[in-house]
């Protein structure tokens, strides 16, 4: 049974072969997890769609800016589509955004609503991608479960508070799996700056960014995403390390299965108490 808290370290990992297909009849036999170099004894195992499953909290972040005025329209029907495959989440926060940041959570009873809101935006202003992000990662931190955030953007920030090393420290604290769905096709020279930004901040989380350049190409993305999510293993375990110490653990999930590979975030930090 799945029970949350500062007692338990959960991490969300998706195992692949070498040619990057998913690996899903794992066992909780098959992982090892070391936390600073100490091995660390498994409490927690479930598979990302069995019945065991944390519950899970969806976060859609939906780019409104103005540079995304040729793609806003794919990126609100590929974001319904993608919904309309995901009936197992509990709630679904909906970040849209441009210069603003605009959060709204919705239980699946609101769904009709949810799509309404999607569908409404229109683009302009500047880009606040990772204040956008920020917002959102502080209301996930409240809650119990897995998290996946799936990001919609052309990735170029423009306006952000937030620099972007304080947006990984803030990725890597968390534990939300972030995928990027990234049209960068019209951002010229930047492009490649933007794809390495996005890939960095996604892999963060082990999560992954895909940068399609067609409507079939998204929706591709979108069921790799779904294939991920139902794909990944849940892990938990109580740390060996009692200091409350708010400091950084690096954390390794080893697999004894030879020639698979493992994506999860690399650690945590630590509770914080004052002595």
């Amino acid at each position: 049974m799945f029970r949350g808290g500062v007692d338990l370290s959960t991490f969300a990992a998706t195992v692949t072969d070498k040619k990057g297909n998913l690996i899903t009849d794992l066992t909780k036999d098959d992982f090892e997890i070391v936390e600073d170099g100490r091995k660390q004894s498994l409490e927690y195992f479930a598979m990302g769609d069995g019945d065991a499953a944390p519950p899970m909290h969806l976060g859609l972040m939906v780019d409104a800016s103005g540079s995304m005025q040729n793609d806003l329209r794919l990126a609100q029907g590929a974001a319904v589509k993608f919904l309309n495959m995901l009936p197992a989440a509990q709630d679904i926060t909906l970040v849209d955004f441009d210069t603003q940041v605009r959060i709204a959570r919705y239980p699946q009873r609101d769904f009709a609503r949810l799509i309404e809101r999607i569908r409404q935006r229109k683009a302009d202003g500047f880009t606040a991608l990772y204040d956008a992000l920020g917002t959102y990662l502080d209301g996930a931190d409240s809650q119990d479960g897995r998290k996946v955030m799936v990001m919609y953007t052309d990735g170029g920030d423009t306006r952000s508070a937030l620099s972007f090393s304080e947006t990984i420290t803030l990725l890597k604290a968390s534990n939300v799996t972030v995928y990027a769905i990234g049209l960068v096709d019209n951002m010229g020279s930047a492009r490649a700056e933007v794809q390495m930004t996005l890939r960095r901040m996604v892999e963060t989380t082990g999560g992954v960014a895909f940068f399609p350049s067609a409507m079939k190409d998204v929706e591709s993305a979108y069921d790799k995403v779904l294939m991920e999510i139902k794909g990944q293993y849940h892990l938990g375990y109580q740390s060996s390390n009692t200091a409350r110490d708010g400091a950084w653990r690096k954390v390794e999930i080893r697999l004894k299965r030879p020639g698979l590979r493992v994506r999860s975030r690399q650690g945590y930090f630590a509770p914080y108490q004052p002595s």
